[in-house]
């Protein structure tokens, strides 16, 4: 019989929000490896911001890495341009400075796969680290989101500087 684990690891890794909620409800942990060793979070639908928020909701680790590859989720989110995705586990608390096992960023996924609205975002936070509140504070970055997502999908200049 299947474990949990990896029942839940695969109904993330196929995008299906209800089986991931029912499982999750039922007592599955969002952070178990599968048999493979991967966590729901790490093998999760990249493109299925629901599901990747609902995994964050119950617990999921947003900066569990790969023990050999060393990338994290939102590795994966910016080489794969799901900015919606990476907007989730930023929220969550996953940090976009760590380096992968090749030393790169998810900035530098990002920009060797060409997703320009994502390398935009990146960009437009490490540039304000200093101010962290700006970043972090979830209701007023929330609010913020529908103008930053316009001013990175635009083809505005780089220098995010006056983004709300």
């Amino acid at each position: 019989m299947e474990s949990s684990a990896d029942r839940l690891a695969r109904a993330a890794a196929l995008g299906r929000e209800h089986e991931v909620r029912a499982l999750l409800e039922a007592g599955a942990s969002p952070n178990a490896p599968n048999t493979f060793g991967r966590t729901p979070i790490q093998v999760m639908m990249m493109g299925n911001v629901k599901v990747a928020a609902l995994l964050l909701s119950y617990g999921a680790d947003s900066n569990c890495e790969d023990p050999t590859t060393l990338s994290r989720p939102v590795h994966d989110a910016a080489r794969e341009g799901f900015l919606d995705t990476l907007v989730v586990l930023h929220q969550a608390g996953a940090r976009l400075d760590v380096r992968d096992a090749w030393g790169r960023l998810p900035l530098d996924l990002a920009l060797e796969r060409g997703h320009h609205d994502v390398v935009r975002y990146l960009r437009y936070l490490l540039s304000s680290a200093g101010n962290v509140s700006r970043v972090t504070d979830r209701h007023n970055f929330c609010s913020r989101l529908p103008k930053l997502r316009k001013r990175c999908n635009s083809n505005e200049p780089e220098n995010m500087d006056t983004a709300p």
